[in-house]
């Protein structure tokens, strides 16, 4: 039986984006796209940070990074969703359609904005490696519960593979997590 737009005597109606990237999702070849370091330091587990949030993984997966330097750069070419009002977290979309959370410290949003200075605005193209916020790394320490950075990616539904790499890491430069995509 015949049936929708042929039945109808219609021409067949274009297939809609979402219909093609799922097709090619299930034809294509799996990709891989690195995510790099937003800040210097050392990868920490994620189930090591002090918030459940995180730890569980209720906000997405990725790796902690504990910090060595001073600047909070962009982990890839994107655009930047959202920076928190006191200047301790972002998000950004990137080029191939992760959302990535980056929230520095645990509790760092009791400071009230104290230790953080923005450098990039909201919606804002950024380049992996461009600074997006300053960190006063010293008072942080004093300051914060935990200076422990949670990056993750917040729509894991999007991959069919995460790879979290270890080690020290400098920001911009090293992976810190592969995401492999259809």
């Amino acid at each position: 039986m015949i049936t929708g737009a042929a039945a109808a005597g219609l021409p067949h109606a274009p297939a809609l984006a979402s219909d093609r990237r799922a097709a090619a999702g299930r034809n294509g070849a799996a990709h891989t796209v690195d995510i790099y370091a937003p800040l210097s330091g050392e990868i920490v587990s994620i189930e090591d940070v002090p918030d459940v949030v995180f730890a569980e993984k209720i906000v997405g997966d990725g790796i902690a990074i504990a910090p060595s330097g001073s600047a909070i750069v962009a982990p890839a070419d994107g655009t930047i969703g959202k920076i928190f009002d006191t200047d301790h977290a972002f998000s950004i979309e990137t080029d191939s359609g992760l959302e990535l959370f980056v929230h520095f410290g645990i509790d760092t949003v009791e400071l009230k904005g104290q230790g953080f200075r923005r450098v990039a605005e909201e919606g804002q193209r950024v380049t992996r490696g461009d600074t997006i916020i300053e960190v006063d790394l010293a008072l942080l320490e004093e300051k914060a519960k935990s200076t422990l950075t949670p990056v993750v990616i917040s729509n894991m539904d999007a991959l069919t593979g995460l790879t979290k790499l270890s080690g020290p890491v400098t920001a911009g430069r090293s992976v810190i997590l592969r995401a492999t995509k259809e």
